[in-house]
């Protein structure tokens, strides 16, 4: 995300002689295991040893935020001639537009804060992290339920008077810490409180808990801010270099990207290839390119639209396409199980202490079309064709298994699944994804010319294909039963609306009586049987939300 770069913070000095003194408000929004309190302690301390008076309290907040929580602050000067020999009456909890500092773990709760007036324009510095958590509501969302992330940058950078924004979360993690580190270390470069540098690195070296890693992660953060006031709307270095890791050939596939398309469509492409050479291989990045191409060509050299299409149809192709050719099947669950960055993650997430021991368990319940699925083509089709086969896999897998990822045992069992990945493109599952993938894009090639409006939204179907199990197979009978529709819908006036209010309903109601409803009033009654777009039985997921 493009930070939002920073501006001259607001100073407590300039009073007239007299003027009455009022504490420096200070509100930390953080969610359950990232140190919201550690850094809340930072600051009293700190504020403490330099002869202030300062005060904390904290307002938990609900389950479905992890334990989200607001501490708050008030530090107040205990030096000054106007409070000598007098203890300040110091606040227990927030009040809209009267924090100076405020600080957030994530951008959802940067947003909570503009959303509660914690953050106003004439006031308040804000110190936040742009990754997401996402919360119940976006995840049990049958779409895409995911809050805009720029309409959030956005909202942030016009609500606050200086406005710190960077993923504060990756800069820790990859030193080791947690993001209350890091987040001290950009609010001291911000200058918003009235301490030097050293009096933030001595509160660190006090609390004598992971001085080391937290100094580390501190000195990041304060690097982070201060090269925002020089980097204010650029791109993300890294980004821009390419991505990094992956060796040459896939350097190479993004240059190759970057001259095949315009300007606003580069990030898209990066993250993309990265994407797709993560999950297969870089020959695979290659596969995704060449598929593009075509279409990218209709684009000419500019950024322009010479044909006239729906603004952006090629960047949700992009993103779209990846998402499909990047299905998880079961090769991919185990390939993520057995990360070592999954088990760090998760090792950070509870908290791992020195001598405690950490146990994961995972509940796999295969089926057997998820089991016919890896297998190759020809194989997977006579399981599944057997009932015999059926059988005897249903009566070894049925029942499920707990397999412990952090023993020996279990993790061997997983990471050999997860090193089937050079075969993936001979079972079953590929090829039907790929059979499936090839008739979305013939339909979406045919459209662009004749309907390019009703382009765009078959475009956009494939966010039905998602998901696993039931989840997976319910999505791609809705995706079949609006590709049955589209023959029906190209000669119809309005053909786009209606194709985009039928997903719609699909999305809406998992049930599928509001799709069938909405089917019959437009006279598009579906087919009984699924069409060769998605044809056999369905298995792990198809795709990742976008």
């Amino acid at each position: 995300m493009t930070p939002a770069g920073m501006a001259a913070s607001a100073s407590e000095g300039g009073r007239a002689s007299g003027e009455p003194v009022r504490p420096i408000t200070i509100a930390i929004l953080a969610m359950g295991g990232e140190g919201g309190g550690v850094l809340a302690d930072w600051l009293v301390d700190m504020a403490e040893r330099a002869g202030w008076h300062a005060q904390t309290t904290s307002v938990p907040g609900v389950a479905q935020r992890t334990g989200a929580t607001i501490y708050y602050l008030e530090l107040f000067p205990a030096n000054l001639p106007q409070a000598r020999g007098r203890l300040p009456v110091l606040a227990m909890m927030p009040t809209s537009g009267e924090i100076d500092l405020a600080i957030a773990s994530e951008l959802m709760e940067a947003g909570r804060a503009v959303q509660r007036g914690l953050v106003t324009p004439d006031r308040t510095t804000l110190v936040a992290s742009t990754h997401r958590v996402y919360s119940m509501t976006e995840k049990m969302a049958m779409g895409d339920g995911r809050v805009d992330a720029d309409r959030l940058v956005a909202a942030c950078q016009a609500a606050s008077r200086v406005c710190v924004l960077s993923d504060f979360a990756a800069l820790a993690q990859a030193r080791g810490s947690v993001i209350s580190a890091t987040l001290f270390g950009a609010v001291a470069a911000t200058g918003r409180l009235p301490f030097a540098k050293e009096a933030f690195v001595d509160a660190v070296r006090r609390a004598g808990v992971g001085v080391r890693t937290s100094l580390a992660a501190f000195e990041a953060g304060y690097e982070c801010a201060e090269a925002l006031r020089s980097r204010d709307g650029a791109p993300d270095a890294a980004l821009a270099a390419g991505p990094p890791g992956h060796g040459p050939a896939l350097a190479g596939l993004v240059g190759e990207a970057r001259s095949l398309l315009p300007p606003a469509l580069h990030d898209t492409a990066v993250h993309a290839l990265r994407r797709l050479a993560d999950y297969q291989d870089v020959a695979y990045a290659g596969e995704y390119l060449g598929r593009l191409r075509p279409f990218a060509q209709r684009l000419g050299a500019g950024p322009a639209d010479p044909d006239g299409l729906p603004g952006g149809w090629l960047d949700e192709l992009m993103r779209h396409l990846a998402l499909w050719m990047t299905y998880e099947d079961t090769i991919r669950v185990a390939d993520l199980k057995t990360r070592p960055s999954r088990l760090a993650r998760v090792a950070q997430e509870v908290g791992l202490q020195p001598g405690q021991v950490m146990e994961i368990d995972e509940f796999l319940h295969p089926r057997v079309e998820e089991i016919a699925d890896v297998l190759p083509a020809a194989l997977g089709r006579r399981v599944l064709a057997s009932g015999l086969a059926r059988g005897l896999v249903g009566r070894l897998a049925g029942s499920g298994r707990i397999v412990r990822t952090t023993s020996l045992r279990g993790y061997l069992q997983l990471f050999a699944v997860s090193r089937l990945r050079p075969w993936r493109r001979a079972s079953l599952r590929h090829q039907r994804e790929m059979d499936g993938i090839g008739a979305w894009l013939g339909q979406v090639a045919g459209l662009l010319d004749q309907d390019p409006a009703l382009a765009l939204e078959v475009i956009r179907n494939q966010r039905l294909i998602k998901g696993y199990s039931e989840t997976h197979a319910r999505g791609s009978r809705h995706f079949d039963q609006l590709m049955q529709a589209l023959p029906a819908l190209r000669s119809r006036a309005g053909s786009a609306s209606v194709m985009r209010d039928l997903r719609e309903a699909a999305l809406a109601d998992e049930s599928g009586e509001r799709l069938a409803t909405l089917l019959a009033a437009q006279r598009l009654a579906p087919a009984a049987e699924p069409s060769a777009t998605r044809a056999g039985p369905s298995s792990q997921a198809a795709g990742l939300r976008t």
